[in-house]
Parts: C-alpha cells; structure tokens; sequence
C-alpha cells in the first residue's frame, strides 16, 4: 500500500509540477501579448476586485510585495499610454495613496481576461462534459482538502 501511494505522490507532484510551470509560461505569453506583466496584471486585477480603487499598501500586502516595489508597479501602470491607473492622495490621511483603476486599465483587464477565458474554453472543449465534471470534483477536491487541512499560515520551514 505505501509503495502505492509514494507512486502515486511522485506522479502527482510531477503533474502538478508540469501545470503549475506550463501555466506560468502561458500566463507570462498572454500578457506579453497584452504588454503587461504577470505582477502588472495582478495589481489590475485587485483594483477590479476592489471596485477599481485600492491603497497601494493593501494591494503590496495582499501580493506580499514591499510598498517600493508596488509603487514601481504602479508607476509603470501609469505611464503606459493610455494610462491603465493613476494615484490618488487619501484627502484624509496624505501619507496614504489609492490607486484608481482608469477606463484603459479596465479595458485592458476585460481583454486579458477574455483572451485567457478563449484559450481555457478551447482546452476543456476538447473533453467531454463528464470528463470536465470529473475534472472539477477531483480539483474541488484536492483544493478544499489542502486549503482548509493544510493552511499556508501552518507551513514551517524544517530546522
């Protein structure tokens, strides 16, 4: 039985390897192909998940990035022509800056969204809907069992 299960580990891990790698190559190819970055493209994604205006501090922290590295992204967003966001003095704290999603930015977030959403249509397309339903049981599965029994917040680096 355990030699089963450390097969099954080693296949798993090698899988899991391979998507999360994959994804992350055609992840980066999209949004070349959108002249963003991955991390430009997260910091876009917050403010729509915020109504399209954010504290540059919260949305350093939620990405775990420094306050100067999130304000070179930000900076960058706001040179791109159009400029996909612009800052915001906090009227009642000064030391405190929004980042303001602009209609540029949210129409370059709607096309990289729409872009990713084709290529993932043409790829479940290609199985049938019971394999997809089977895909999404086991992958619901496996999310809810590592999220809620093994929480980032628990993990420890060995001594």
């Amino acid at each position: 039985m355990g030699n089963e299960l450390d097969q099954d580990i080693a296949e798993f891990w090698t899988l899991l390897f391979a998507i999360v790698t994959d994804g992350e190559k055609r992840f980066a190819a999209h949004m070349a192909a959108h002249d963003m970055t991955p991390p430009q493209f997260y910091v876009l994604k917050t403010l729509v998940e915020n109504g399209g205006r954010c504290p540059i501090g919260q949305i350093a922290r939620q990405h775990h990035l420094t306050n100067a590295t999130m304000t070179g992204l930000v900076q960058r967003l706001e040179a791109m022509t159009p400029p996909l966001v612009m800052r915001e003095r906090n009227a009642a704290d000064l030391r405190s800056v929004y980042v303001v999603l602009t209609p540029a930015g949210q129409e370059r977030f709607q096309a990289v969204q729409i872009d990713l959403l084709q290529q993932l249509q043409a790829v479940l397309g290609l199985i049938s809907q019971e394999e997809r339903q089977q895909l999404m049981h086991f992958l619901s599965r496996y999310v809810q069992i590592v999220t809620q029994l093994f929480p980032v917040d628990n993990i420890q680096p060995d001594k």
